[in-house]
């Protein structure tokens, strides 16, 4: 029988840290943690089955769950001492989720749950605080009503603040026993003006209504998007967890806060957190109020004037500091706490590994292995390769001039500058145009997750180092300043007034995440520089990777800036960008319209001196290593002029005239040209073409053998469906390298192979790899033929399908391995088959995602190629597969 529902404290621990898929993270480390006798407020679990089962069953709960609840509240109520909905002593719970990975403020809490007209009272008997128990109602009644009756939480915000502007108070602090009782008739009277029905006030229906809300949460659009964009399978499901609750709003020696044993924005080993005295967790993330530092050295530090905890309570904060420590060493990695303190005593209400930036993943973990707390294997297994993008674009130039404005928290470090927008589904537009954004708010909220996702950077009103904001957009990587109080944000007339200024929604401003400063403009950035823990860690990777990495790179820029970040050679070098050159696409016009192959080649020898010059300067900087070329690929229309001003020019050049121009660009017109005469097809049509490319490569390749170190050409032939096309290929390029190396009186070593991105070349690979030294999987392509999906047009529908479970991810993000890898690994077994020694690799974006890079490792290929700045993503994601599989 099926046990939907695992207790933990008071002595009992049903589960533990390795129970994480079962009982969530939240739940698994509730019950390591009092397993190992930290105070924990007593609780229990439900499943992450039961999330699956609720939505297969139509969103119905089984009946046998029914009983196990009840048996987890009779296991808090004798820990406690306290009976739910009793009118004596009653017992209060909160309702939370907790899903396998974190996806922090993504889902739904209800706390306080089981109060209502009665208990009110027995609590405010009880505590001999009136003004608590009722500032607790109205906290459950606005939170209760938002998540699980569906009403604006802008409604009772509303209510609260003309309830303040009343009484002439600026703080809810500042509200009275009866200033909250007032409040709470008010709210009482919305919900039932939206309701039509009067607030729960049983306590069973109220928690029910709350485990339902939970796993309902599960499934809202933040929820999707956040899952999509960190690859959290939907089937995983969420647990919910109750628990008893303790209170951080019992007067001033109660508190409440969350906190990380190490700087989650830095790395560096200290004390990182804020709490609130008198006050509910919701209120420090939620950014209502501004928290405290933690420590006294954190408060100094920002020359903040309240109290650091480490001031104002100094005995719990030692016994926080104590078990700070405690944890830390007992997960071996920096810990996410949240806790309370009720009236002097403390409790742990989650801990779970932080999240943190690439700056601070790679300092943590290189101290950690300097310390022996972990090997230099799991170092590398614990950093994740996409964070690493964080730290390999450029930052802000501390030289540049900066008009600064005001100065917020630094919350997540990075710099960004761009357009205003003062919602998240502004900047989601303007980003689908093109557009760089920050996106601008009082406080973020869960709903905001996909304007985040879109804008290059954040900036908020109020909130704290542990907001909302903060928080996610560490994760994300995105630069953040949070708290900049002096922001005037006008919603209505989408202005933004700071420091006697305005800007409009669409104007660019600065932010600087690392120093909180907010900029008006754009201000010029550099380069990073990356050694200390980056050079550390990836040298540990690349000695446990087996594949090599190499770049997908033509210009000299890009091809220098991959060597910095580690490339082992060039995958994928695309001539045709070279054709788009200004001082050249005259000459590849004019090839385009001659009428016979003297006249092709007449154009062609003015191209072959400028494609000589940029392989050499290729082969030049990549210094001996593998550089992999691919002949020209894209249909000769994408040539030909693309707006009426450019076809007098293009006449006057071409010494032809415009209608002439105009006839031939029609003769050139495809219907579909991804499927047309394009790749290896152009090669058999003019093979002129191929022979002027292959030459350019011979002869750039002995200009640079002669100086130095012999470079290592792969001549690649685009779009091959079968043999007989290759073998066509193979005997050009080696009759012109033998008339090159004769003319010369020299050779060189090189290669001859061919992209696989067709399903008919992967399958008619054994006969294909008779004549290539090597296959390059071409993922781009082969997604789109394989998947009968255009890579340009699918945005439009293809959240949908990964949302509903149609696609496990974004194929063109992550490679479809059911379908798309299916055919790489048949193909890489076919080929071996033939040609034992047969070099595979792939240079399709996918050689940048770290979920496509392990299934590379598993098919057995050579390397893999990516864009210049993913080249070290790639190297840490294949250490980590060698490291899966070893």
């Amino acid at each position: 029988m099926t046990n939907w529902v695992y207790r933990f404290g008071g002595g009992v621990s049903d589960g533990g840290k390795g129970d994480r898929n079962l009982l969530g993270g939240k739940g698994a480390n509730l019950a390591e943690m009092a397993s190992i006798g930290l105070p924990v407020p007593p609780g229990f679990t439900i499943t992450t089955e039961m999330c699956t089962a609720f939505y297969d069953n139509g969103e119905e709960f089984p009946d046998t769950l029914g009983p196990e609840v009840e048996a987890g509240l009779k296991h808090i109520e004798t820990i406690t001492g306290k009976a739910f909905g009793a009118p004596e002593k009653p017992l209060l719970v909160s309702v939370r989720s907790g899903a396998r990975a974190s996806m922090p403020g993504m889902m739904d809490t209800v706390l306080n749950l089981g109060l209502n007209d009665e208990t009110v009272a027995a609590m405010a008997r009880e505590s001999g605080d009136a003004r608590f128990a009722w500032d607790s109602y109205r906290r459950f009644i606005q939170m209760y009503s938002d998540v699980v009756l569906g009403i604006d939480h802008y409604i009772f915000e509303d209510a609260l603040e003309i309830a303040k502007e009343d009484k002439g108070v600026h703080l809810d602090t500042d509200l009275t026993a009866d200033d909250w009782q007032a409040l709470v008739a008010t709210y009482k009277e919305k919900v039932e003006e939206e309701l039509g029905r009067p607030f729960p006030q049983d306590p069973k229906d109220q928690l029910w209504g709350g485990i339902r809300a939970v796993f309902a949460s599960w499934q809202t659009e933040r929820a999707k998007i956040y899952r999509r964009l960190n690859d959290i399978p939907h089937e995983w499901g969420t647990a919910v967890n109750v628990q008893a609750m303790v209170f951080g709003n019992m007067g001033e020696t109660s508190a409440t806060g969350v906190a990380f044993t190490r700087d989650p924005s830095t790395g560096a080993n200290a004390y990182y957190g804020e709490f609130l005295i008198n006050a509910q967790g919701e209120d420090v993330v939620a950014g209502i109020r501004t928290p405290q530092y933690l420590t006294r050295e954190a408060r100094a530090a920002a020359n903040a004037k309240s109290a650091s905890m480490e001031e104002a309570m100094p005995d719990v904060y030692a016994e926080l500091a104590a078990t700070f420590a405690r944890l830390e060493s007992h997960y071996a990695d920096m810990q996410d706490i949240e806790f309370t303190v009720e009236q002097g005593k403390l409790w742990l209400l989650q801990t779970r590994s932080g999240k943190r930036t690439a700056k601070a993943a790679l300092k943590i973990a290189v101290d950690m292995v300097a310390d022996g707390v972990i090997s230099k294997e799991e170092a590398v297994r614990r950093v994740e390769p996409q964070a690493l993008d964080q730290l390999l674009h450029p930052a802000l130039d501390p030289d540049a001039p900066r008009d600064v404005l005001t100065v917020g928290l630094p919350a997540s470090p990075g710099a960004a500058s761009g357009v205003i927008a003062f919602t998240a589904d502004e900047a989601e537009r303007r980003a689908s145009l093109g557009e760089d954004v920050l996106l601008v708010r009082v406080e973020t909220s869960p709903e905001d997750i996909h304007g985040m996702h879109a804008a290059k950077g954040i900036l908020t009103a109020r909130g704290g180092m542990t907001s909302h904001a903060a928080v996610v957009a560490r994760g994300m990587g995105r630069p953040c300043v949070s708290g900049a109080g002096a922001l005037q944000i006008d919603r209505q007339a989408r202005t933004l007034t700071v420091a006697g200024r305005s800007f409009a929604e669409g104007e660019q401003i600065t932010i600087d995440g690392g120093t909180g400063e907010v900029m008006a403009g754009e201000v010029a950035t550099v380069q990073p520089e990356l050694s200390g823990d980056f050079g550390a860690l990836m040298g540990w990777a690349d000695e446990f990777r087996r594949m090599n990495v190499r770049t997908n790179a033509e210009t000299p820029a890009d091809c220098r800036a991959a060597r910095e970040f580690g490339a082992e050679g060039i995958g994928l070098c695309r001539t045709e960008h070279m054709f788009f050159d200004s001082g050249r696409i005259t000459s590849v016009r004019q090839m385009i319209l001659a009428e016979d192959a003297s006249g092709r080649r007449e154009a062609l020898a003015k191209l072959l001196p400028e494609q000589r010059s940029d392989f050499s300067e290729i082969f030049r900087i990549m210094a001996g290593l593998p550089v992999t070329i691919r002949l020209l690929d894209p249909p000769l229309h994408e040539f030909m002029p693309q707006r009426e001003s450019d076809y007098d020019d293009v006449a006057a050049a071409s010494g032809t005239s415009v209608d002439r121009l105009k006839r031939r660009a029609t003769e050139l017109h495809e219907f579909n040209p991804m499927l047309g005469h394009r790749g290896v097809r152009l090669g058999i049509t003019y093979p002129e073409i191929y022979e002027m490319q292959a030459r350019a490569i011979f002869e750039a390749a002995l200009d640079v053998a002669a100086e130095g170190e012999a470079p290592l050409p792969e001549i690649m032939v685009p779009l091959v469906m079968g043999a007989p096309e290759l073998a066509r290929m193979r005997a050009l390029i080696e009759r012109v390298a033998a008339e090159v190396f004769a003319e010369r009186g020299t050779d060189i070593a090189y290669l001859i192979g061919t992209m696989i991105e067709l399903p008919r070349a992967a399958l008619r690979a054994g006969d294909i790899a008779e004549h290539a030294d090597f296959f390059s999987f071409g993922t781009n392509d082969l997604t789109q033929t394989t998947l009968g999906i255009s890579r340009d047009d699918a945005a439009r529908f293809l959240g949908e399908y990964v949302d509903k479970g149609l696609l496990p991810k974004d194929p063109f993000v992550s490679i479809d391995e059911a379908g798309v890898g299916e055919l790489v690994e048949l193909a890489a077994e076919r080929g071996r088959a033939t040609a034992p020694e047969i070099k595979l690799g792939i240079c399709g974006e996918h050689g940048g995602d770290p979920a496509s890079v392990h299934f590379c490792e598993g098919a057995g290929l050579a390397y893999v190629s990516c864009s210049p700045y993913r080249v070290p993503i790639a190297r840490l994601a294949a250490a980590q597969a060698a490291l899966a599989g070893a």
